[in-house]
């Protein structure tokens, strides 16, 4: 590998007007500032980014670690996420804890070890890590919570009101005259789970009955399973409507539910949760209570980036979020159905 002494010795000008080329290009003239990217063209010469922090004394990499990289959710986050660090060259590095709390542990650790600039985490357990992200705060990296809240108001975070968008979920449907209604989800111990349960519980009045499907994962298989539960009890005792706690699972039991004859909405409405590209896309479109996804992503980046750049004068908050309903013709009352039979 050459080195900048060769490419300053080559190009016949100091290490210091190497440098200068690389990092302030504006301060060389031209004429010098090409005989020495000429140089650096001719021998290959790759700056050593890793040196170049230890000599700034800090890391310009951000690191992420996301719930689960399985769900476009939070790939659509992560957009969000490079749109603020791209323009101050910044770089992001994702690293996916699926939901794993040990796995998660092992990740702070070495981020711990590595000194980012930061840390944007969606924790596993909203209050389990807390001695962990600590450790990180007492060593001058700063962490902003995402699509989580920080608990006793204690860091930055970002979220969204998921207690609302299940409120949301529940009135839409009581609105479309469904008073049987099932809830697909799990596990609850995850928050979001629990939260969207709860919104949508907290509309339903005595004359309705609420039928809860619990789930061990929120994914297109298990969604699947929620479908053949719905599909395989009696008319009269099955629910009209069913609410899942992420498109995945409403996806997964769309399937399920046409290939076994049922027409939806006519027997059964679906409305999903977070309005993935893939909820538009599905054979029935599906209605879904939207996210603000990249806008997400991209607050809680720049909150981690003022608090790496300003640590004096930065102040913790909590961004939340309003979502929102969007109708489709998973629930439309105009829409007819559809099922593999064609009926």
């Amino acid at each position: 590998m050459s080195s900048i002494k060769e490419v300053a010795r080559l190009a016949g000008v100091s290490v210091g007007t190497v440098s200068n080329v690389l990092n302030r290009p504006e301060m060389v003239a031209p004429e010098t500032r090409l005989r020495v990217q000429a140089a650096i063209a001719r021998l290959g010469y790759v700056r050593n980014g890793s040196a170049r922090q230890l000599r700034a004394g800090r890391s310009r990499t951000l690191g992420v670690v996301a719930l689960d990289l399985a769900n476009p959710f939070f790939i659509d986050v992560l957009r969000g996420v490079e749109t603020a660090a791209q323009p101050l060259d910044v770089n992001v590095m994702v690293f996916n804890s699926n939901k794993d709390a040990a796995r998660e542990a092992g990740l702070l650790q070495t981020f711990e070890e590595q000194r980012p600039l930061g840390v944007l985490i969606t924790p596993v357990n909203d209050s389990g890590e807390e001695e962990r992200l600590s450790r990180l705060l007492s060593r001058g990296i700063p962490v902003v919570r995402f699509d989580s809240s920080a608990p006793h108001s204690h860091g930055c975070a970002v979220a969204v009101d998921d207690v609302l968008g299940g409120r949301l979920a529940g009135l839409h449907l009581r609105e479309r005259g469904h008073h049987r209604i099932a809830f697909a989800g799990g596990p609850f111990t995850v928050r979001q789970v629990r939260e969207r349960h709860h919104g949508l519980a907290s509309v339903l009045g005595p004359a309705d009955a609420l039928t809860v499907i619990p789930l061990p994962d929120l994914t297109v298989v298990t969604g699947r399973t929620a479908g053949a539960e719905i599909a395989g009890l009696p008319p009269d005792e099955r629910p009209t409507a069913l609410f899942c706690a992420n498109d995945l699972v409403a996806i997964g039991a769309l399937q399920e539910m046409t290939q076994r004859g049922l027409r939806v909405p006519a027997d059964v409405a679906i409305l999903g949760y977070d309005d993935i590209d893939f909820a538009a896309a599905a054979a029935v479109p599906l209605s879904s209570i939207r996210q603000p996804r990249e806008q997400l992503g991209h607050t809680a980046a720049l909150m981690l980036l003022e608090e790496a750049n300003q640590p004096a004068g930065h102040e913790h908050r909590q961004v939340v979020y309003q979502p929102d309903l969007v109708e489709r013709a998973s629930t439309a009352a105009h829409w007819s159905g559809v099922s593999s039979s064609g009926r």
